[in-house]
Formats: structure tokens, C-alpha cells, sequence
């Protein structure tokens, strides 16, 4: 679908990461996100762990997806450099549905390209059926524990839940 830059919120910049994208390609079975975030120089990054579904993800450096659905639901995915992982649905703004239910648990890994840092994350396809649009998001936390929110559209307040900010129409929910 291609590659697409993440703007950080105005009342939260950065301390050196200068810019954040995430590319976006579907394959028959699997969707691959790669959130590549440049001047990673003072990231903080979990701790490696083992691969498993973990509350609170957003709180240190997450990169995240939002997907909305039909109505007012929508469904939320978090995924830390940890290789932990979260995925909730929500039946309208922050009304909570429970655990979104993952027969396939994400994959996540890291690495650094100089300055830079890769987060891949591929995830079961069939995580999209349903969805209309997408928020792509990150929380970036540097050193110093400065925090940083990042969206392909913000609102007045860092907040990721907000329709408006799911601005990524979704191919595949468009045909007839």
C-alpha cells in the first residue's frame, strides 16, 4: 500500500527522533508493518521478552494500529520492541469490548540501521476483515523519560482513540 510518515504531536516533540514512517504491505495471509524511526539515538527500548499478549505497552516506546469498523467500533493493536503485543476491540470511543481475539499472536522484531531504528510486525491478514480506515500511531520515549506521540493525524490533544485521526482509507474495504 506504500509508506506513509507519522506527524508527532505539537504539545509533545521529541528530544531528538526526527521523523517516523510506517510502511504498509498486504500479502495473501499476512499484513507487514515496518515503523522506522529516524535519529533513534537516545530510544529507549524494552527489554526483549518472551512473545506474549501484555497490558500496558503504551506506557515506554509502542508502535500501534488502529482499525476502524463499521459504526462506531473499531479495534486497537499495540506493538512493543519487546516483541509483547496487545489487541483490544472497542464498540465506540474508549468503550471498551474486551481482548480482540488474535487466533495468530503478531510477530515483532527490531533492529538498527545506523541512526535509525526498524520495527517489523507482521500480523495475520484477516485482522483487516471488517475495517474501513486506520490510525497509525507510536509513543516514543527517549532517554531522560521524555515522551513523544506520534499519528498520521492528531486532534487538539495527543489522543489515539479519535476517529478523526483514522485517516488511512483501507483498500480492500472499498470494494464492492
Amino acid at each position: 500500500m506504500g509508506t506513509f510518515s507519522l506527524n508527532c504531536h505539537p504539545a509533545t516533540p521529541a528530544k531528538s527522533v526526527r521523523g517516523l514512517s510506517v510502511g504498509w504491505a498486504q500479502e495473501d495471509s499476512a499484513l507487514r508493518l515496518t515503523y522506522r524511526v529516524q535519529g533513534a539515538q537516545h530510544l529507549v527500548l524494552p527489554k526483549t521478552q518472551p512473545a506474549a499478549r501484555t497490558d500496558g505497552l503504551w506506557k515506554t516506546t509502542c508502535f500501534e494500529m488502529f482499525l476502524g469498523l463499521s459504526g462506531t467500533a473499531y479495534s486497537e493493536f499495540n506493538f512493543s520492541p519487546s516483541s509483547q503485543w496487545a489487541a483490544y476491540g472497542f464498540h465506540d470511543y474508549r468503550d471498551s469490548a474486551g481482548d480482540w481475539p488474535m487466533a495468530q499472536a503478531p510477530q515483532v522484531s527490531v533492529e538498527r540501521q545506523g541512526e535509525d531504528v526498524l520495527a517489523h510486525v507482521r500480523l495475520p491478514s484477516v485482522v483487516l476483515e471488517g475495517a474501513r480506515v486506520a490510525g497509525l500511531t507510536a509513543v516514543i520515549e527517549e532517554e531522560g523519560g521524555v515522551l513523544s506521540y506520534w499519528a498520521l493525524a492528531h486532534g487538539v490533544k495527543p489522543d489515539f482513540h479519535l476517529r478523526s485521526c483514522f485517516t488511512l482509507s483501507i483498500a480492500s474495504a472499498e470494494a464492492p
